[in-house]
């Protein structure tokens, strides 16, 4: 089972709905511009999985998409320093997650999402990754 991540857009900017739109061939995942998050993506291999988090606007977990194409030249950098990755949509969670409600959670209190707040691509640990799916099930 390969790695899981942590995805940020604003989705104002990218949606989840718009990834759904994408299809099978999916979309790129372009525009990181910070060193730490850009490691991450060279990090992805193929078949990985990736929470889909909405950040400023509503500031939850949403759904759950997959690496489909790893870690290659951004052809939005001009500066040729950074790098992109392909993603597929999975799946809707059955209910967002929501930062104040990761925030509340014991378990997750060393989730990246919440000590490290501005990065926008990062690693989620097994055990973070099943407790942010069980509370998506949990109707509140």
């Amino acid at each position: 089972m390969g790695k899981k991540w942590l995805l940020k857009s604003e989705p104002d900017v990218w949606s989840l709905d718009q990834q759904i739109k994408c299809g099978t061939k999916g979309s790129m995942w372009d525009g990181v511009r910070n060193y730490q998050a850009a490691n991450n993506l060279k990090k992805m291999k193929k078949g990985d999985l990736c929470f889909f988090y909405h950040s400023n606007i509503g500031k939850e977990i949403v759904g759950i998409v997959s690496i489909i194409k790893e870690a290659h030249p951004d052809p939005t950098d001009k500066t040729k320093k950074f790098v992109a990755v392909q993603v597929r949509f999975e799946k809707k969670l059955e209910h967002p997650v929501s930062l104040e409600s990761i925030k509340k959670t014991r378990e997750l209190k060393d989730l990246p999402l919440i000590k490290q707040s501005r990065l926008s691509v990062m690693p989620v640990g097994t055990k973070h990754w099943k407790n942010i799916l069980n509370m998506s099930k949990i109707v509140k």
